[in-house]
């Protein structure tokens, strides 16, 4: 077998037994089993468990992060001055996002393992995507801050991890909503179509009215005393 048939062979097996079991409940063994391969194979390619986390993410975020630069490049010279809207930001980062799983393997095991990096991320993939791929998320953000100055920033931060779990759920059980949608209200759903009715949703939420404070306690009354 060629090494790069083994490598393909190793990450297209390890991520969805990531997808499914999760980081800490997936063995090496479990991975060199289903792909048949031997464990030398695995720590010759990849050197170690932690490794291979990595590459199986840099599999999806590298080409994510290359295409979403490149369209918000392409957002920020169309706009020049002027503020991006939220909608046309959100759209874009849609559109990269049903882009990159085509060339790789599913949309459903893309999102399972973006909900992994946030449910499960151990402090060494947290690190790793912060540092390959923070920059373009960093852009990100700064766009979202002036679409939204009456945010203040931790609302903001806030939003945006409602939002991004809003699309994570939906999107890592999209064969189950599929089939609810075309036996109950006989619809045939694209995932196209799915994020075109998610993506009113999402900058609704994002736009909402700041909630209310808190309403302050009295402070406590002491009984007087004989």
């Amino acid at each position: 077998m060629a090494q790069t048939d083994t490598v393909t062979r190793i990450l297209d097996t390890a991520e969805v037994l990531f997808a499914e079991r999760g980081f800490a409940e997936t063995s090496l063994r479990n991975i060199t089993g289903k792909a048949k391969v031997n464990l030398a194979a695995v720590n010759y390619h990849f050197g170690s468990k932690k490794a291979l986390i990595q590459a199986v993410f840099s599999r999806y975020l590298d080409p994510f992060s290359d295409r979403f630069h490149a369209a918000i490049d392409e957002l920020e010279r169309g706009y020049g001055d002027r503020v991006i809207p939220l909608e046309v930001l959100l759209e874009s980062m849609a559109r990269t996002v049903l882009e990159v799983p085509a060339e790789r393997h599913s949309l459903k095991v893309f999102m399972r393992l973006l909900g992994l990096a946030y449910s499960q991320a151990q402090g060494h993939l947290r690190r790793y995507i912060q540092d390959q791929y923070g920059t373009v998320f960093t852009r990100f953000v700064a766009l979202v801050r002036k679409a939204t100055p009456e945010l203040p920033d931790s609302e903001r931060f806030w939003r945006l991890h409602f939002a991004l779990g809003t699309v994570i759920f939906t999107l890592s059980g999209l064969d189950a909503l599929r089939d609810i949608a075309e036996k109950d209200y006989d619809e045939h759903v694209s995932v196209r179509d799915l994020v075109r009715r998610m993506m009113p949703v999402v900058v609704s939420a994002l736009k909402a009215p700041l909630p209310e404070p808190a309403p302050t306690m009295p402070p406590a009354t002491r009984e007087p005393t004989a």
